[in-house]
């Protein structure tokens, strides 16, 4: 995500500095198993979140999650986690702010699907609203719209009921309500050419969104 890869640094040193934790192999990397296992449980926790940061920013149920399957009990895992909050080396909001504004603006994705990849990373329902916040309604049918004119220009050459069905699929999978996906890529397709717009004129939006449009595998 953007700017997360030059606070990777930052992170690991506030890391060990807030629990004294020896040193690692290269945290680039992410791979590998621990130099030695520690003989304190709470110095295996940390490695194992340490190494989990290294990598990227994880919510708090993420490193939950990692310390939970290698075996670390989870009031030792509570202590870790508790400590990395207060000393801000984990904050899910802040996660999930960066979250949404990186995948909307990378990857196209809607508020919809956001939410749910935020959700399924541990992040509140409260934090992943506030998060969602700063993604303006505006803002997101633009994205869909240029969304729309990228794929277009890809599906040129094909026929207008089947660049229609392409595109509208391709929005589904980001996230994006039926309505607003036919009605985009209906305008899109009434400006390329009379065979398009003729196709266009016929599409009634309404009756579309009501029915399950099978997304084009594509």
């Amino acid at each position: 995500m953007p700017g997360w890869g030059n606070r990777r640094g930052d992170r690991r040193r506030s890391a060990e500095d807030a629990e004294s934790s020896p040193s690692t192999d290269d945290p680039g990397s992410g791979r590998g198993a621990l130099r030695s296992a520690p003989a304190d449980p709470r110095e295996a926790a940390r490695e194992i979140c340490l190494r989990q940061l290294a990598v990227r920013p994880r919510t708090r149920a993420e490193l939950a999650a990692a310390m939970r399957k290698r075996g670390v009990e989870d009031d030792i895992a509570a202590e870790i986690l508790d400590r990395y909050d207060e000393v801000g080396i984990i904050d899910d909001a802040a996660f999930a702010r960066a979250w949404v504004t990186s995948r909307h603006h990378g990857r196209g994705l809607s508020r919809r699907a956001l939410a749910g990849e935020l959700r399924r990373k541990g992040v509140s329902s409260d934090e992943v609203g506030e998060a969602l916040d700063q993604l303006a309604p505006d803002v997101e049918e633009q994205t869909a719209r240029d969304l729309v004119a990228r794929r277009l220009r890809v599906e040129s050459n094909a026929a207008p009921e089947v660049a229609f069905r392409r595109i509208v699929g391709m929005l589904a999978r980001k996230g994006y309500p039926p309505g607003l996906a036919i009605r985009l890529v209906k305008e899109a397709l009434a400006d390329r050419d009379a065979a398009a717009a003729e196709f266009a004129d016929s599409i009634d939006p309404d009756a579309l969104a009501d029915s399950t449009l099978e997304p084009d595998s594509r």
